[in-house]
């Protein structure tokens, strides 16, 4: 006859029950045939080992719960590899408890680690809050201290304009724009304090990806602005000077210089500002019979030869004393073009200024 230890091990349930899903409680009977043992073997272990169903209801037979059933398992298993039925009973309730006290305390590490990583995330998002509340307003983009312009050895009031104009504070500008002009005159004024100021401010912008720009804009309005007003042109019938940049070209502050120290010198011009096209230069000139025109160019783009030999041709006035135009060309643009007969060069504001009074004489007298 079979023992329990055989029939266990032939039985299905003898074979693997880890992975069975959770049943309903089970009666001895039921239990019995599952394991493949005796209902009065399971009913022996529990009176002799304590190893039993945990619970009972009164006055109804034993229901061995999935707990009970996993127990009772381990202890035929351990039966089965020879272990004695009071060991086995012993081994698989302390197995159970292991089991019970393992579940539990990694519950409970699961639960406080969910807490802790609870507890950070609000805490982390409080200080956000927090800091977001106490961080300070975002600043307006500055493109640094005036000391960040290559001023190089400049005069004090240099210095100051560069100050006003990167604090873009434009009643200051204004103030010393005036003062300076007012103090020392247009030709000093532009060459000591504004020309230094504003090919620092453009050279800093060239080379700071556009954190200068609005400088660079307000400087160079104030300074056109302070050269319009400085003073009142003539209004004499003399043949006066006509002042153009080329066509293209819109820097025109240094042409408004020397407008505005002509201006200052009681000296009559005509001023057409930046970007002057050539068929509007040639319509002027032959409409005013200026004594001298003026063409400025910044760069080597805008400086055409061919626009300045149509002016040479040009002549007005009767026959047999037809006059015509004396062309003086000014600015770095016309550097790198050959010499053109006919065709003046100037270079500066004083130096400028002093051949063009030179000129007015030998016209008037």
């Amino acid at each position: 006859m079979p023992t329990v230890t055989q029939r266990w091990r032939e039985s299905p349930q003898g074979k693997s029950s880890q992975d069975r899903p959770a049943e309903a409680a089970l009666a001895t009977g039921a239990l019995a045939r599952r394991l493949g043992v005796a209902p009065t073997t399971l009913r022996t272990w529990e009176r002799r080992y304590g190893i039993g169903p945990s619970r009972r209801v009164q006055g109804r037979h034993r229901r061995w719960s999935a707990e009970d059933v996993a127990r009772m398992e381990r202890m035929c298993r351990l039966t089965a590899q020879g272990v004695t039925p009071a060991e086995a009973a012993r081994l698989a309730m302390a197995e159970e408890t292991a089991e019970k006290e393992t579940a539990e305390k990694e519950t409970a590490e699961k639960e406080t680690a969910e807490k802790e990583t609870a507890e950070k995330e609000t805490a982390a998002k409080e200080t956000a809050e927090a800091e977001k509340e106490a961080a300070p307003a975002p600043q307006l983009r500055s493109p640094g201290g005036f000391r960040d312009l290559p001023l190089g050895q400049v005069w004090p009031e240099s210095r100051g304009l560069a100050r006003s104009a990167v604090r873009l504070d434009a009643s200051a500008v204004q103030a010393q724009l005036h003062s300076a002009v007012d103090t020392y005159g247009v030709v000093v004024a532009w060459e000591q304090i504004i020309a230094p100021t504003l090919h620092a401010v453009g050279r800093k912008w060239a080379s700071a990806d556009e954190s200068y720009v609005e400088v660079e804009h307000l400087l160079s309005w104030h300074v056109s602005t302070t050269l319009r007003t400085t003073a009142t042109p003539p209004t004499d019938q003399r043949p006066p000077v006509l002042l153009a940049c080329m066509p293209g070209e819109q820097h025109s502050l240094p042409i408004e210089a020397l407008w505005a120290a002509l201006a200052e010198r009681g000296l009559p011009t005509r001023m057409f500002g930046a970007a002057v096209p050539v068929e509007a230069l040639e319509s002027a000139a032959r409409r005013i019979g200026p004594c001298a025109v003026v063409l400025w160019s910044q760069s080597r783009d805008t400086a055409d030869l061919t626009a300045v030999r149509t002016l040479l041709t040009l002549g007005w006035g009767v026959r047999g004393a037809r006059s015509h135009p004396l062309a003086l060309l000014a600015g770095p643009g016309w550097t790198s073009t050959p010499p053109e007969p006919g065709a003046g060069r100037l270079t500066g504001l004083a130096s400028a200024l002093a051949l063009l009074e030179s000129l007015f004489r030998t016209v008037t007298s």
